[in-house]
């Protein structure tokens, strides 16, 4: 860990002028019926996911498709590496065919010992500027773990809530999986090869996206509110969500009608993300 720990405060950034291509192949993706995404058109919230991407050659990617360890990220000696969640702050739009400048910065790296063995906790902070206005502010928690040992029993997650305000069932199938695999670069095969994830990494079959979670939930909400504006969001993942079977998005309004809880249900009842989301 002492070693994993001088990471921290290492920083790096990107520049990046916004194409309207991963926007509009996103709607599709979604199944949304948005104008078309154009120069001047504000990224819908979480959509920054599809830009500043870490590129590196094929030969550079570990056993699961990911990159190799080190660099930016700390070598973590963990096989298994994960969102677990994330706060984001939206202070302005950031507009496509903008400069946009993304600054990103390891926070924290922290050792934990859980229920399924050793962990580390990785918490890297965004943010993302338009010339010198702060448009998005992020803080990005990683885990990494280790692989599981078929000997110990996987704790059953908490149910989901039953009742909410509005909702929406998804089907994950691997072509949705594919595409937003694509969009954001991602060549983790837990994603898109169904002998690895089984055989190898012990999974009940494709695993669908945390981000790709998250961004369905604040999807959910512009469909119900298509007008609100979104100040803040943060998710946290609870429990694995499978190809194999369909899940639904939920959402809530607390008392003050700006605030919003979210989730995600499995087919099974187990709640497999929570989030928040505030409007003005």
């Amino acid at each position: 860990m002492a070693h994993l720990e001088d990471w921290i405060g290492r920083s790096e950034s990107f520049v990046e002028t916004i194409a309207p291509f991963p926007s509009n192949a996103l709607a599709a993706t979604l199944d949304r019926d948005d104008p078309v995404y154009e120069d001047g058109t504000p990224l819908p919230p979480l959509w920054h996911w599809m830009h500043f991407l870490q590129l590196f050659k094929l030969s550079d990617a570990g056993y699961d498709g990911h990159a190799a360890l080190g660099g930016f990220l700390p070598p973590v000696p963990l096989p298994r590496r994960m969102w677990a969640g994330g706060r984001l702050t939206f202070h302005a739009p950031m507009r496509i065919g903008r400069e946009l400048t993304k600054v990103s910065t390891i926070k924290s790296v922290e050792a934990k010992t859980g229920r399924s063995g050793q962990l580390v906790f990785v918490t890297v902070g965004h943010q993302i500027f338009d010339s010198k206005t702060l448009g998005i502010e992020e803080e990005h928690d990683i885990v990494y773990r280790e692989q599981p040992n078929p000997a110990v029993p996987v704790p059953a997650p908490p149910q989901a809530p039953n009742e909410s305000d509005f909702s929406r069932e998804i089907d994950p199938n691997p072509v949705l999986l594919f595409r937003y695999s694509a969009l954001t670069f991602n060549g983790h095969r837990i994603h898109y090869d169904h002998p690895f994830c089984v055989h190898s990494e012990g999974y009940a079959g494709l695993v669908v996206h945390g981000p790709l979670l998250a961004t369905l939930l604040l999807d959910l909400l512009r469909r119900q509110l298509p007008e609100a504006v979104v100040d803040g969001f943060e998710f946290r993942a609870v429990s694995t969500v499978f190809d194999a079977e369909t899940f639904s998005l939920h959402g809530t309004a607390e008392k003050d009608g700006k605030t919003f809880r979210l989730w995600v249900r499995r087919q099974d009842g187990a709640l497999a993300m929570q989030a928040k989301a505030t409007t003005r």
